[in-house]
């Protein structure tokens, strides 16, 4: 995103969060030369993003359990 000195002058709270939030920098432009505001760390991880891996948990094929035939077992 790219703006002038006044447009961040005039938001620069709400435009740093965002650029925080979302790890997108943001261009700067004042007096024909550019500058430009970056997050040093990249976004806050979402909670799927913090999920580790467990390799080996489910054994066998996982297309086995979208197909299997609850209808025994489903009561209304």
């Amino acid at each position: 995103m790219t703006m002038t000195a006044s447009k961040l002058r005039g938001n620069i709270y709400k435009i740093l969060d965002e650029v925080l939030d979302t790890g997108v920098p943001v261009e700067i432009v004042r007096g024909g030369r550019k500058l430009k505001i970056v997050a040093v760390e990249g976004p806050p991880k979402g909670k799927l993003d913090r999920l580790k891996a467990h390799p080996g948990v489910l054994v066998g094929d996982p297309e086995d359990l979208v197909h299997l035939d609850w209808s025994r077992e489903w009561r209304p």
